[in-house]
Formats: structure tokens, C-alpha cells, sequence
């Protein structure tokens, strides 16, 4: 990926793709940095940060809870009951430091399991469809002498959609593929007699070693485009006269309907390898940075019968930066029994994701109740959440 910084910073937005990964920026005039990380698929939130304490755990997910903590490949302790998953290690981390904390039991103010109704509802900040993100609407309320936009590569998320204008300019050539990609490709006609040597002739003519034709990596060398594009948006919003506002989504790994445990092992890695790398692109900037990681719903309280899980309702989410009031977890646990079930099969919405977006940019960007309310129109029941960053 090349990025030239003049130009990523020419207007109020941007936008990056590589892979099924993409980031978009905005310019704006404050020293705040504000970050939304959006994991389309649904995170099953009860396996990224375990009730390990609920009784009922084990019995309705099985396999999928983890040893705990202490023991082998066990959960990383956050309290005493719960413990994320042992894929967060950064994380984890930033939550000892202090600058990481977990939100659970939250929700937007739909009901849909629908991914795309769901995604579009919390882009727009609504509980029905909007044509602009709230974020957008972040941009439109911050002082900013400048005005102009652009987005490189795919046209920029809904959340960053709006009244703030936005142009687009295309790179020059599609991007890599990721960097297991042909051992992927060799790896499915390894049985075939015609395919496999044509591949191995064409590879080879085109510089591929044998070690590309052996089977796939593993590790974060083999993983997807957000860690590249969390790297490039730290070193961005680290800029003194960088962009202060960014949107990062990934949708690889996410909607786990079978075989959740090894997929959303590395798909957490890969997650957990990319807020590190935001971090320390951000260097200086993390104090002055916050970063919200958010699904549109959770997965089933129960592990359905290809070990895995289907869409849900309530999840979590992940507060982060050095400014952040971290080190513990936020929410009300609704607990796991069949009568504390949403219908009988979800873990129960507490939260709304609304009052936690509306708490941290109140505390980062000073907006009122009146500002808030025009980035999330007809939200008044849903309250700013306090003691979100440090004094």
C-alpha cells in the first residue's frame, strides 16, 4: 500500500482498502483523535470477553468457553468473572495499563439479525435507516477551517457518509492478495492431476518459490489487511495536522455459524495484532486518542450444532487509548439463565451502544446533550455514559 501523506491529508475524508479491510479518515481541527473500529459479521461478544463466573456458562457453550484463567491456553483474567479470550494479548495488556476497558451486554436500539439492516442502523446512529453516518455528523459539528475530502480506493463506510462532502480517487492497481493466497489456491487442486502442474509452471514462471507452493502460513505474516491498515492510520492520526477522525472495518472472520472456536482464534489475533499496531502508529497522539470497537449484534447464548453460533443480539464492546478510564468492565452482566434470555436464546441488551458512542465523544470532544442529539436523532433515553476517560 502506498500512501503519500499530502495526499491523505488534502481534505476531510479519506478512504483505504486492502483486502476485505478498509479505513477511512477525516481532518478536523482539534487535537482529539477519535477512532471507530466496526467488525462486520457479528462478534460473538460472550467469546471475545467470557462470563467464565456465570454458572450457566458451560452448559449452554461447551467447547467453545475456554480453559480459565491460569490454567493452560486459558482465558486472560479481567476481575473474577470475566476473562478475555487468550487471542487478546495486547488487549489485555492495554486493560492491565489501564487504557483498555470492555463494555458487555450491548446493543443498538434495533432488534434486526439481519447484517445488513443491523450494520446500516449502527452506521447511522438509528433505529431505522439514515443517509448519513454519525460519525459524519461527528465531522459536521467540530471546528474545521477545511472542508475539502477524498477517499482512496472504495468509497468511504456510511458511518463516515453525510453532509460533509467527499471525493474519491482510485490507486492505480487492485491490491495484493493476502499473503497465503496461492498456497490457498495450490492447496485446493493438490489433487488434481491437470490444474496442480499448470499452477506450478505458471507460479514459477512468475518468480513464486516452492515455499509459496507449500501449504498456507499461519501467524500474523499469514493474516489479513488490518493490521497494514491500522499502521497506516496510526502514522496519519499521529500527524499534528493529520486527520482526527477514523473509521477501520474488517469483515473477515467475524460470523462464526460453524467451527467458532479456530476461526475466531484467529480472527481475534488478527484484530489484537491491529490496535497494537494503531498504538504504536499513534505513538505521542494515544493520550489524546480514543478508539471504539463495535459489531452490529451479538451470536446465541448456546453453540448450535456445527460448533458454532447464530445471529444474536447483545455483544460487546472495547473502549481504548491513553486517555481511557480502562482496567475494568462496563455494563450490566444480565446473566445466562433461560429466564434472563432476550427470547429465550440471546444474551439480554443492558446497553446501548448509543450511550456509550455519546459518553466518550462527550468526554473527547466536549459535545452537550443538544450536539448529541443531532449525531443520534431521537436518542434522549439513551444517556451519555460517564467516567468513560480519565479526568
Amino acid at each position: 500500500m502506498l500512501l503519500k501523506r499530502r495526499s491523505a491529508l488534502l481534505g476531510l475524508a479519506s478512504a483505504v482498502t486492502m483486502g476485505r479491510a478498509s479505513l477511512a479518515l477525516a481532518a478536523a481541527a482539534t487535537q482529539q483523535r477519535f477512532v471507530v473500529v466496526m467488525l462486520r459479521g457479528a462478534l460473538d461478544g460472550m467469546a471475545a470477553v467470557v462470563p467464565y463466573g456465570d454458572a450457566n456458562i458451560r452448559g449452554l457453550r461447551g467447547a467453545l468457553v475456554p480453559p480459565e484463567p491460569g490454567e493452560e491456553n486459558g482465558l486472560l483474567d479481567l476481575g473474577g468473572f470475566h476473562g478475555m479470550h487468550p487471542s487478546l494479548a495486547r488487549v489485555h495488556a492495554m486493560y492491565a495499563a489501564g487504557d483498555a476497558l470492555a463494555v458487555q451486554a450491548v446493543a443498538g436500539p434495533y432488534r434486526s439479525r439481519s447484517h445488513f439492516e443491523a450494520q446500516d442502523f449502527m452506521e447511522c446512529g438509528a433505529g431505522e435507516r439514515m443517509t448519513s453516518g454519525w460519525l459524519n455528523r461527528v465531522a459536521g459539528l467540530l471546528p474545521a477551517a477545511e472542508r475539502r475530502a477524498l477517499a482512496i480506493g472504495a468509497v468511504p463506510p456510511l458511518l463516515l457518509r453525510g453532509p460533509v462532502p467527499v471525493g474519491t480517487w482510485a490507486p492505480p492497481a487492485l491490491p495484493r492478495p493476502e499473503a497465503d493466497f496461492y498456497s490457498r489456491l495450490m492447496a485446493m487442486h493438490a489433487d488434481d492431476a491437470v490444474t496442480k502442474p499448470a499452477l506450478e509452471i505458471g507460479l514459477s514462471e512468475r518468480g513464486f518459490s516452492l515455499q509459496t507452493l507449500a501449504p498456507p502460513q499461519t501467524g500474523p505474516a499469514a493474516r489479513g489487511g488490518l493490521p497494514a491498515l491500522a499502521r497506516a492510520a496510526g502514522r496519519l492520526l499521529a500527524a499534528p495536522d493529520g486527520p482526527r477522525l477514523a473509521a477501520l472495518e474488517t469483515a473477515d472472520g467475524w460470523d462464526t455459524h460453524f467451527a467458532q472456536a479456530p476461526r475466531l482464534t484467529r480472527a481475534l489475533a488478527t484484530l489484537d495484532e491491529a490496535l497494537g499496531e494503531l498504538k504504536t502508529g499513534l505513538a505521542e497522539a494515544w493520550s489524546k486518542t480514543t478508539i471504539l470497537v463495535m459489531t452490529e449484534f451479538g451470536r446465541t447464548a448456546a453453540i448450535n450444532g456445527t460448533g458454532g453460533t447464530d445471529h444474536g443480539t447483545a455483544t460487546v464492546a472495547f473502549v481504548l487509548g491513553g486517555g481511557v478510564a480502562g482496567g475494568k468492565v462496563r455494563g450490566i452482566w444480565p446473566g445466562l439463565a433461560e429466564g434472563q434470555l432476550f427470547e429465550k436464546r440471546d444474551l439480554q441488551p443492558t446497553t446501548d451502544l448509543r450511550s456509550l458512542a455519546k459518553g466518550l465523544l462527550a468526554a473527547q470532544f466536549g459535545l452537550d446533550a443538544a450536539a448529541l442529539e443531532k449525531v443520534f436523532p431521537d436518542s434522549a433515553g439513551a444517556e451519555a455514559m460517564g467516567g468513560l476517560r480519565r479526568a
